[in-house]
């Protein structure tokens, strides 16, 4: 394995998810730091003052955004975090999570560039190590 992502960051609202994949990360080391927001809106405000005093450094190598959530949904932060991604460098990888199965929300979800790929909750083990294992 190369080295360790530094931080991930999970955008979703459903806490025993997130309490899981908490765990997961912790237990197998994937990731030096966590951050999580429960919907969208807290994630692009996160973002906005990290490029606002520009410190790149604070933002994730990797992102699981959840679609449906209270306030601002996943597709709605992926619309607006579009418009702000020219303004910093870093190489986010982003991964769309959700336990909808609709080849429309598939579809939908490839059709932004900067979507990694599309998980279906929930998200195996193997399958966890294995995209941080791409992304380190």
């Amino acid at each position: 394995m190369g080295q360790k992502i530094e931080l991930a960051c999970i955008i979703d609202d459903d806490k025993i998810y997130v309490n899981l994949v908490r765990k997961i990360i912790e237990i197998k080391k994937l990731s030096e730091n966590l951050l999580i927001f429960k919907n969208g809106l807290e994630a692009l405000d996160y973002f906005k003052v990290i490029l606002s005093n520009m410190t790149e450094d604070k933002l994730p190598d990797i992102i699981f955004l959840d679609l449906n959530m209270p306030i601002m949904d996943g597709w709605e932060f992926l619309g607006e975090f579009i418009k702000i991604k020219n303004n910093f460098d870093k190489k986010i990888t982003l991964y769309v999570v959700s336990s909808s199965i609709d080849p429309r929300d598939l579809e939908r979800a490839k059709s932004f560039n900067l979507v990694t790929d599309y998980l279906i909750k929930p998200i195996e083990l193997k399958k966890f190590e294995k995209i941080f294992d791409k992304v380190a």
